[in-house]
């Protein structure tokens, strides 16, 4: 991963304004993250690019002015450097756990984006709104992921973005079935934040 002014340039080209809030948020991760055990410690030197880049990777795929769910938002990734990378966007963080939801609500609180953030301590399954775009990184396989996303994505047009790596083949062998029932269209897309920084895999689900 490139440092100094080099990263400095990437933050720039991938948070334009928002650099001081992405930084702000490194910060977050790296201290309270890793306390409250949301974060690995030994995450704490690839944070921006294993974490917060890879998230921001699929940002140009986001449909303009699209509201956009992160299932089992966790540390907020990838739904906080979304929001950060495409103010255009309404992002909702979708975790279930109490602890988790806390820290949420500190870092969207402090970084000043609550206009654009909504957090809701709920179950994927048990949220009945529907966005244009789902999205979720590293939260499960496809197999318990495609039906809590084609809940969310009731809207016409909606899709599926969400970060898999390299798994994302094997995954979606084991629900082809599935998703001819349900009528979704899935492609593997390779995705990067910059052209200075990793790809990383990703599945989208449409509707037919």
């Amino acid at each position: 991963m490139c440092r100094g002014d080099a990263l400095n340039d990437i933050l720039a080209d991938v948070f334009g304004e928002m650099v001081p809030q992405a930084q702000q948020y490194h910060d977050f991760l790296a201290e309270a993250g890793i306390e409250r055990g949301l974060i690995g410690p030994r995450e704490r030197e690839r944070l921006w690019e294993r974490h917060i880049l890879n998230s921001a990777a699929i940002a140009d795929l986001m449909p303009e002015g699209s509201s956009v769910v992160d299932v089992g938002s966790g540390a907020g990734l990838p739904g906080i450097p979304l929001a950060l990378a495409r103010p255009d966007l309404r992002i909702t963080l979708l975790e279930p756990l109490l602890r988790r939801v806390n820290f949420l609500t500190e870092v969207v609180d402090n970084l000043g984006i609550t206009s654009q953030v909504e957090i809701l301590r709920r179950r994927a399954e048990e949220c009945h709104e529907s966005f244009d775009v789902v999205t979720g990184r590293a939260v499960g396989p496809l197999k318990r992921l495609v039906p809590w996303v084609y809940g969310l994505m009731a809207k016409p047009g909606g899709q599926a973005v969400l970060l898999k790596g390299g798994s994302a083949p094997d995954e979606l062998k084991a629900v082809d079935k599935s998703l001819d029932k349900l009528g979704l269209r899935a492609e593997i897309l390779t995705a990067r934040a910059h052209s200075e920084t990793e790809s990383t895999t990703v599945v989208r689900l449409r509707r037919a």
